[in-house]
């Protein structure tokens, strides 16, 4: 496959020497913002329509902030607090604090860059995003009429001395900072203006009745500067300029916490109000202006940037909107399941037929929402037990779970506060399902529970048969329509005990059990994991073909690392699906010549985690053992989470996710990158004999196999049935 090379972060190592040490792992920071660099260069990917270039980059800038908020922040704590200890790759704290600020620094450049052309592109296309300099006199007076009806009443001007002491900004607070004069003085004063975020980021102007349409948005900050002296009557305006700050926004528990709901009420509050960690100034603020901000938040040095272009670019996804469907992706229905419509909607019936896997988002997550619903209706059902990790607002599931309360159902939901910026919505809600009556379950302290499960017991007969729904995603209906994910559903009675025993071990504490067919952490699944790699070593010394494939969404952890290097001197062959960090170094002779690592980016997010091993055979085979996955190959996920990992044992499930959708990945020569040596990427571009093939849009047309029923396999590449060499 041809290929494109991206910005590197450091010099490739072309030392034929094995690396030894830290040498042998690329750090985990610069490896998640060498991910954002590929989220970006989609924004400048001209295969995609103008606003989802603008989403991409919007997504980068808020991706970036949330790096800010808690990985650098953790990372500044640890230089403050004046600890030492070397990452896994050998850097201390400060050295990676170095390290991620020079990335940050081009990363920043090159985001503005791309802001600046996506807005001449725009323009081209009746959608502008202009300054003041650039406003009508008509305009002019339409965005007074703007300002004072519904801009004035929300501000308010601070004023900024030994009487008026600097005020709180809140986390990503965008403020304008003023410098005054009052008329006839030559005393100057300083004033601020918070920029409330319930007031939209770009103000739309109306195009007159007598003129072409177009779409034409101004910046909040440029409004309120052109009225400013609105706001401060009796002053002169001698200077002005914006910021913006974030704040140190992780939350650390401590162990010995008794009533978990009111520590993390507490934590919430102390999140608002963290260390400054990030001081973003517009570069055209004067520097006595300047000075007094940073003197006044009392932020280190390297802690400020000063930024040419526009502040808290995460604000542009404002500009994306439904009124130009020219300039977004076209529209994408989610298909019902066929099987599960064989059955007339009864998704019990379609799970006791058979086993079948719902691909999200290519197919809807509303037969989630519908198998917990039928179960609430059903008279016959007795129980049901459910995880919630991350949900919506006004979630079906809650609702339902709330509802099967009222229906007389025994029901449990262990709700998982440790959520990161979903805590105050998740104790919201779980302060609701208790006063329902649902029996809630907190879960553990120092483990987070991040397995999806869903368990519903049935009386058939004589009998009690449990059918479960094991998911790699959240319950989210709103981010199941983009991320890729796997729904199991299964009456597998191996699965259900082990299912049943999993939800036994959080609610009632007890001691990790070994499970039948399943794993599961804090105890299971690195070890099953290393059991299989082993047994692929082994095959490769008897002479038999030994292949691993594996799709996760990071891959950090050492020992798992060390095993797959140990599998590629011994002679298995490896291919790598990681959507974002990849400590792992693949391509380096004496160590990992046969790991090949690939990341996917593009209009979904790609999020299950599918772990298959050839047992002595060449994948995609039928001997294959496959596993789809709640859990990343991390330590959080590995040792300090309970996790889920479950085998697919039903034949067109296991091809599904093996033939069809591992293999499609592999395929992608649209969305891809390889990942080098370095830990840098380069884009996969079709070679000379290759077809061009896009992951997305293939499975936005091809059913899934084990939701299709009996319709018949048309258009099903004959190509899939083996996987070509790589």
């Amino acid at each position: 496959m041809a290929t494109t090379n991206t910005r590197s972060a450091s010099k490739s190592s072309n030392a034929p020497a094995v690396p030894t040490g830290p040498k042998r792992y690329y750090n985990r920071e610069l490896s998640w913002l060498q991910f954002n660099s590929r989220v970006l260069e989609e924004a400048q990917n001209e295969q995609h329509p103008l606003l989802e270039r603008l989403r991409f980059l919007s997504i980068s800038a808020s991706n970036l902030d949330e790096f800010y908020m808690v990985r650098a922040a953790g990372i500044i704590g640890q230089v403050k607090a004046g600890v030492t200890n070397l990452s896994q790759d050998g850097l201390s704290p400060r050295q990676q604090l170095k390290e991620i600020n020079t990335f940050v620094t081009q990363l920043v450049k090159d985001k503005q860059s791309c802001w600046k052309i996506l807005k001449k592109e725009l323009t081209k296309h009746n959608f502008a995003i202009i300054g003041t300099d650039e406003l009508s006199a008509d305009e002019k007076a339409r965005l007074k009429t703007i300002f004072m009806g519904h801009i004035f009443p929300i501000l308010t001007p601070i004023a900024a001395d030994p009487a008026h002491p600097f005020p709180f900004i809140l986390n990503k607070g965008l403020t304008i900072a003023v410098s005054l004069a009052r008329h006839g003085d030559d005393k100057t004063m300083n004033g601020l203006i918070p920029i409330p975020s319930s007031l939209q980021r770009f103000v739309r102007l109306d195009t007159p009745e007598n003129e072409k349409p177009s779409e034409r948005y101004i910046q909040i900050e440029d409004v309120i500067g052109l009225f400013t002296k609105t706001l401060f009557p009796g002053f002169k305006l001698l200077a002005s300029g914006t910021f913006r700050v974030l704040r140190d926004s992780d939350i650390e528990l401590q162990e010995e916490a008794e009533d978990l709901v009111a520590t993390y009420e507490s934590l919430l509050k102390r999140r608002r109000r963290g260390n400054v960690i990030r001081l973003e100034i517009d570069a055209q603020m004067p520097d006595p202006l300047q000075r007094f901000v940073i003197e006044a938040l009392e932020v280190d040095k390297t802690s400020i940037f000063i930024k040419n272009g526009v502040l808290g670019l995460a604000d542009t996804a404002q500009l994306i909107n439904s009124d130009r469907p020219d300039l977004l992706f076209q529209p994408f229905t989610p298909r019902q399941p066929e099987r599960v419509r064989q059955f007339e909607g009864n998704v019990f019936a379609a799970i006791k037929s058979k086993d079948f896997i719902v691909h999200h988002p290519y197919e809807s997550f509303d037969v989630v929402v519908q198998y917990l619903r039928q179960a609430v209706q059903d008279p016959k059902v007795m129980a049901i037990k459910w995880t919630l990790y991350r949900t919506s607002q006004n979630s079906p599931i809650v609702e339902a779970l709330k509802d099967a309360v009222e229906a007389g159902k025994s029901v449990t939901a262990i709700v998982e506060l440790k959520a990161r910026f979903d805590e105050a919505a998740n104790i919201r809600w779980a302060r609701d399902l208790e006063n329902a009556g649902v029996h809630v379950v907190y879960g553990f302290i120092d483990y987070k529970t991040h397995a999806k499960l869903g368990m519903i017991v049935r009386k058939e007969g004589s009998q009690l048969s449990t059918y479960c729904h094991i998911g790699t995603g959240n319950y989210h209906p709103q981010t199941a329509r983009i991320y890729t994910d796997f729904s199991l559903f299964t009456r597998d009675p191996q699965i259900a005990r082990d299912v049943s025993r999993l939800f036994n071990f959080v609610t009632g504490y007890g001691e990790v059990v070994e499970l039948e067919a399943m794993a599961a952490s804090p105890v299971g699944i690195r070890e099953r994991i290393v059991e299989h790699i082993d047994e692929e070593i082994a095959h490769v010394k008897a002479g038999r073909p030994a292949t691993i494939w594996m799709k996760m969404n990071s891959l950090v952890d050492k020992d798992i690392i060390e095993k797959l290097y140990e599998a590629s001197q011994a002679g298995v062959e490896i291919d790598l699906i990681v959507r974002g960090i990849c400590c792992l170094r693949p391509n380096v002779p004496g160590m990992s010549e046969r790991i090949r690592v690939k990341s996917i980016v593009g209009r979904f997010l790609e999020h299950a985690r599918v772990y298959c091993f050839g047992n002595g055979h060449p994948l995609p085979s039928t001997n294959a053992t496959v596993y789809i996955s709640s859990a990343d190959l991390m330590p959080r996920n590995l040792n300090r989470r309970v996790e889920a990992m479950t085998p697919l044992k039903n034949p067109t499930v296991h091809e599904q996710v093996l033939n069809q959708v591992m293999v499609a990945n592999l395929r992608d020569n649209q969305q891809s990158w390889r990942l080098l040596p370095d830990g840098s990427s380069q884009r996969i571009n079709p070679g000379p004999n290759e077809e061009p093939f896009n992951v997305h849009k293939y499975f936005m047309k091809m059913p899934s196999l084990s939701g299709r029923g009996t319709a018949i396999r048309k258009d099903f590449p004959p190509s899939f049935a083996t996987a070509k060499k790589r």
